[in-house]
């Protein structure tokens, strides 16, 4: 019988994580499809990026913190839309996210975690950021912006 094991120190710095999810009028591979594609990221997830370009095998995000480096999952059929953020001066933050069907549309999740240099102030904050974003995904999936 196979499973997977997690390294324990990949999660012993994050003490707290939040899931949010909104419901989308979209089918699944509509959205992953538009979600996958780094370009679209300044589109809806303004809170992380104001602008990105290719550098490599990775992007580069602009934003209001400066630049960061951004890597995604590859595309596939199976609603994983995970995404990886590394600051200039900093730890690579993974960025889970699914998108799962939900009768005739689609739920997204993501889950934040709370970094370790995060107060509970700027915790909130980050979560009104990406509810925010969550809630631009879907005025621009469902043609409302």
């Amino acid at each position: 019988m196979g499973g997977h094991v997690v390294a324990p120190h990949l999660l012993s710095d994050n003490v707290n994580a939040t899931t949010l999810s909104v419901s989308i009028e979209r089918p699944p591979r509509e959205i992953s499809d538009f979600v996958s594609q780094p370009r679209n990221l300044p589109r809806w997830a303004v809170g992380l990026a104001r602008s990105v370009r290719p550098d490599g095998e990775s992007w580069i995000a602009d934003t209001a913190q400066g630049p960061v480096r951004l890597r995604f999952a590859p595309s596939n059929a199976f609603g994983v839309l995970d995404h990886y953020v590394r600051p200039v001066a900093g730890r690579e933050i993974a960025v889970p996210m699914r998108v799962v069907p939900n009768g005739a549309g689609s739920e997204v999740l993501i889950t934040v975690f709370q970094q370790p240099e995060m107060t509970e102030a700027q915790y909130q904050e980050d979560l009104g950021l990406v509810r925010r974003d969550l809630e631009r995904l879907k005025r621009v999936l469902e043609g409302t912006v």
